[in-house]
Order: C-alpha cells, then structure tokens, then sequence
C-alpha cells in the first residue's frame, strides 16, 4: 500500500513532533497488547483457521451459503465474498435486517434444503439474528425438515465461553465456531466470522493473512516520518483538531464496483468506533464516515465533495493492476465514443481517478490517495489491519473508547420495552 497526502495542512507531519507521535503510538501498542484486545494478533495464530476448515469439510457441496447476523456479523463477510470471492457454484445470501420484504425476497430465491445456515452473534442473543433465525427454523420446516435435522443445516458462531448460541449448540448438537472473547463485532472479519463464509467462496485465507502481517512492520516502526499508520492519523487529528475549519468527515472511495462493499464495513468500523461523547473533553467527538466509490460516485456525491463545504477528508484508493479489460475500440461514429478509440476500460477508469485527485487537489481539498497493487487477498488483509489500526490509535486522538458501543445499546433497551409495552 502506498500512501500520497495532498491536504490544506501539507506540512501536518511538522504540527506534531517526534516526542508527541511517540507517546501516541506508545498508547497504541499498548492498546493492541491488552488482554481484552486482540484484533492485531489474530493473524499470528492459525488455529480458528483449522477449525473453519474441518468444518467446512463436511459442508463444503451446499449450493447455498445464508448468512445471519447484522453489523460486523454481516459487513466483513459481505465485503470480502464481493470483492474476492470466486465460487460460481455457491450462491450467498446475507440476512442483516429485520425487513420482512426482504426476507422473503432473498429466501424465496434459494432452495433452503440445500443451504448451509451461519447464525452469527457474539452474544448469542442479538435481537435481529434470533429473529431470522427463527424464520429460517420456521420456513425449514414448512419445506419438510424436521428439527431433529437442524443440525444438519445450521452453524453457529459465538462467544466461546457463554452465549444463548452456546447453550443451545450444546444442548441440541449443532457445530459452532468461535469468535474470541477479545474480539468485537465490528473487528472479527478476520475471525470465524468472515473465514468460514470466505472458505465458501474460495477466498485464499493464507493470502489474506499475509497481507495483514505484511504491514504489521510499518505500523510497528519507531520511524514516525515513515509509519503510514501514524503519519494517516496525525494528518486526521490534525484537520479536526488544529484547523480552524473543522473536518469531521471522512470518505472513503475505492475506484472498483467490487470494493464497494469495503466503504460500508469501513462506514461501521469507523462510525460505531469513533462517534462518541469524551468524558475527558466533555463534548460529542467523532469523524462522519461516508461511503462512495469511483467512477460511479464521480457523477452523484462527488459535486458536494469538491465544491462543498471543506469539512471532508477523502481516501482514494487506486487498484493499480486488474485482471481484465476490455477495448473501447468502436464505430458508433460519435464524437463522444470516438474519443474512446485505442483506449481501454482500465485506461478510462486510471484517467478518471487522477484527473478527480488533481481537481480536488487545486480546489485545496483534504485527500489521501492509497495505491494497491491489485485487489486480491493480500491488498485486501493490509487494507483491513490497517483501518481496524488506525481506528484503534484514532480514538487517542479523540479521548474516547473505540471499542464500546454505549449509543448502540441504549437504542436496544429502548427497542425492546417499545417491543414488550408498545410505546417508550
């Protein structure tokens, strides 16, 4: 990954000095040592992936992979089979609300004796993945199975330890895999949670992994001029801090269809982590995420990103090398698509990313544009170490714990007495 800034504060290394960046990252490696933190070491040990293994061994000739749960439980999996995956014989359906439209939609699409169910929750007791759960138990059985047979269709993913999944896996004989007490929703992609649906798609773990350990030095290193992680979120702290216009926005825009889905897994990384009320400021913190992806979004939001109001940070990021292309060579005979000729697709889209860069970057706007070599398993374990990272050393910056969720929670309490008693 390589990381080009062009921002109204170009010189923002110089803003925070050595001494400073060094006690920031020293809370950072502090953060990712903890006991109760375990996202950055996840790579290092292979044994969740053996057991996603084993089990996908015996589940392996499903036509159907159905996957249920909602936020992190839903997005990484989501992102990764949209941008990597390869399995043409295996359809995925994602099940992450409580839409009763929706459901029926996705589920009357599939022949359900022949699809696996992964009931993910951590908690095991997540309101909107029992409720699907329970349909799906429901439909199963208007379809001829018998709940005796459940545990022939059906997986979980929770807590290793105490979960309502836990309880009934044992008491029933379903097959479970873990998701590590240390790890939280939002953070567990490269958990069961993601690589068991990734076996599905014949994503290459190994490939994943490596990449996440490849930039592990970098974010590690002492050199702070050179840390891509540090010098990422100085530019950051630095614009919402120290500028006298706030920017408290930050999009992300991969210029692929098939990174689309990495802006939204990113938009819940980055919103559930960081809007939060700081005791110690006593005041509201956060960065807004904002989803988008190019060419597309060059023709919807990027009006507003380039003559709005200056209050955005944008990552571009660059996929350098695509597997195909196609040639624009054409006689349709207008000036419009002559002035395609002896061109291809992957020119036009390279032509459109930088003339967007160098158009925001004379309009004074806030970018980082981030180059990877190509989308495939290893661009894509670096990308999400990095940003799981920078999340993590961001909420220093912001006083805040990025790994609670306390707004989310108070909105489940209320949903459920609305539930029970009808009103709040």
């Amino acid at each position: 990954m390589i990381f080009n800034f062009s921002t109204n504060a170009n010189q923002t290394h110089h803003s925070f000095s050595d001494e400073y960046l060094k006690s920031i990252h020293a809370k950072f490696l502090n953060t990712i040592n903890r006991d109760d933190i375990g996202f950055f070491d996840l790579t290092d040990d292979l044994t969740h992936v053996e057991k996603a293994k084993n089990l996908y061994s015996k589940y392996k000739t499903k036509k159907h992979f159905v996957q249920i749960g909602i936020g992190g439980s839903a997005l990484g999996p989501q992102m990764l089979i949209d941008a990597l995956g390869k399995n043409k014989d295996c359809s995925f359906t994602f099940l992450d609300n409580t839409d009763a439209d929706f459901l029926n939609d996705e589920l009357s699409k599939i022949n359900l004796k022949d699809s696996i169910f992964y009931v993910v929750s951590k908690s095991g007791g997540t309101a909107e993945t029992m409720a699907c759960f329970a349909i799906c138990r429901q439909l199963l059985v208007e379809a001829g199975v018998s709940e005796s047979e459940f545990n022939k269709y059906f997986v979980f993913s929770t807590d290793p330890l105490k979960s309502d999944l836990r309880d009934l896996a044992n008491e029933k004989g379903f097959d479970t895999l873990e998701i590590p007490s240390n790890i939280g929703g939002r953070f567990s992609v490269l958990t069961s949670v993601g690589l068991f649906p990734a076996l599905f798609a014949k994503i290459d773990i190994a490939k994943l992994f490596n990449g996440a350990q490849s930039i592990k030095k970098n974010i590690l290193s002492t050199n702070y001029k050179e840390n891509n992680l540090l010098q990422t979120a100085a530019h950051l702290a630095y614009l919402l801090i120290e500028e006298e216009q706030r920017v408290d926005q930050t999009i992300l825009m991969p210029y692929s269809s098939k990174l689309k889905s990495l802006s939204h897994w990113f938009v819940q990384l980055w919103g559930e982590s960081l809007g939060k009320f700081s005791e110690e400021k006593n005041k509201n913190m956060g960065l807004t995420p904002i989803p988008a992806y190019g060419a597309t979004d060059q023709h919807s939001q990027m009006q507003l990103f380039m003559e709005g109001p200056n209050d955005k940070f944008l990552f571009l990021i660059e996929v350098k090398t695509r597997n195909f292309d196609f040639k624009l060579d054409n006689n349709i005979g207008k000036d419009s698509s002559n002035n395609l000729n002896g061109y291809t697709l992957n020119q036009l889209i390279e032509a459109q990313l930088h003339g967007t860069l160098k158009a925001l970057n004379d309009r004074n706007r806030n970018v980082c544009h981030v180059q990877i070599e190509k989308n495939d398993e290893y661009n894509m374990g670096a990308m999400i170490l990095f940003f799981e990272s920078l999340t993590a050393l961001m909420g220093h910056y912001l006083f805040i714990d990025p790994f609670n969720q306390p707004g989310v929670e108070l909105g489940k309490k209320y949903a459920y007495k609305f539930l029970t008693q009808g009103k709040l």
